[in-house]
C-alpha cells in the first residue's frame, strides 16, 4: 500500500512540475486584419476575419499549431477581376485557411510561428491553394496573444500577399 502511495505521489509531483513549464494543449479565437501587398493592393486595401487555433505543446518551447478561419477580401467598387483563378466579382471574397505548423518560443512570451497549408475559396468556381505565413507574437499571459505574419497563398501561377495581425483569447 505504501508503495502504491509513493508512486502516485511521484506521478502527482511529476506530472505538476511538468505542466508548470509548458503551456497547456489549449483553443485560442481570434479576430484577424491584414493589408493585401503587391497586385493583390490593386484590387483591395484591406482584409478581415476571424480564427480558430489549436496548440499541441511538445515542451516549454515548442507547439505544433492547427487553425482554420475565415478571411474576407472586399474589393474595391471599380474592380472587375479574374483573381488568381478564383473567380470573377466586384463585391470581394472569401477564403478559409486551413494551416499547420510550428510554434517556437524564443524567450517567455515572445515567438515565432510557421504554418503552411491551404486557402480555399468560398466563390463560386473558386480554387485553393497553397498557403504559407511566418510570423512572430508576442503572449501577453495565458490567455491573450498578439501575432504578426506574412500571408501568401500561390495558384495557378497567381499569388496573394498580405501581412496580417491577429489578436486572440485563449481557453
Amino acid at each position: 500500500m505504501r508503495k502504491i502511495l509513493l508512486t502516485l505521489i511521484l506521478i502527482g509531483s511529476i506530472t505538476t512540475a511538468f505542466a508548470q513549464k509548458a503551456d497547456p494543449e489549449k483553443f485560442s479565437i481570434g479576430l484577424e486584419g491584414g493589408i493585401p501587398l503587391a497586385s493583390a493592393r490593386a484590387y483591395s486595401t484591406f482584409t478581415v476575419g476571424g480564427s480558430l487555433k489549436y496548440n499541441f505543446t511538445i515542451n516549454d518551447k515548442v507547439s505544433l499549431t492547427a487553425s482554420a478561419g475565415y478571411i474576407y477580401f472586399p474589393y474595391r467598387a471599380d474592380a472587375t477581376i479574374p483573381f488568381v483563378g478564383y473567380g470573377t466579382t466586384n463585391k470581394g471574397e472569401g477564403y478559409i485557411p486551413l494551416k499547420g505548423g510550428v510554434k517556437y518560443f524564443i524567450s517567455d512570451v515572445f515567438y515565432a510561428e510557421g504554418q503552411a497549408g491551404a486557402a480555399i475559396s468560398t466563390a463560386t468556381g473558386g480554387g485553393t491553394a497553397f498557403a504559407y505565413s511566418p510570423g512572430v507574437g508576442y503572449r501577453f499571459d495565458t490567455h491573450a496573444d498578439i501575432g504578426i505574419r506574412f500571408e501568401s497563398w500561390l495558384q495557378n501561377n497567381s499569388t496573394i500577399n498580405q501581412v496580417a495581425l491577429r489578436l486572440a483569447y485563449s481557453f
